[in-house]
């Protein structure tokens, strides 16, 4: 879950990491790609950092080496760009929730459920 003050640091952290993403690394590698979610642990020393590449997934290998030749970079900038005493090590995940949810929609496209019935009320019972 974590405190107030991990969202809210979390959040900052997120928001400068994208910045950096999509304006200061030159890397083509990681053209298209969305931090979707970062989480912080209780002391502030790691930082999860959730990324997906928005309709392409077989790019995770190349985008997932990119972003650790870019680890020290983005640490440096974190470091001048938000106020905390130490920066968190970075953890890079490929985000499959959009994956996962293109899988449930299909299954729930395959279900064969009869539509629910509907209760007509007589006009003047509601």
């Amino acid at each position: 879950m974590g405190t107030i003050k991990q969202k809210r640091m979390a959040e900052q952290i997120k928001v400068v990491l994208s910045e950096l993403v999509l304006a200061d690394l030159r890397d083509p590698r990681l053209q298209g790609i969305t931090i979707t979610d970062l989480t912080l642990d209780r002391e502030f020393q790691h930082a999860d950092v959730y990324v997906n590449a928005l309709a392409d997934e077989t790019r995770h290998d190349e985008v997932m080496k990119a972003l650790a030749h870019a680890k020290p970079f983005l640490r440096h900038e974190l470091s001048s760009r938000v106020r905390l005493r130490k920066v968190p090590e970075l953890h890079f995940h490929w985000d499959t929730t959009l994956q996962r949810a293109v899988q449930l929609e299909e299954i729930f496209g395959t279900l064969d459920i009869p539509p629910a019935e509907v209760e007509e009320v007589p006009e003047g019972e509601e």
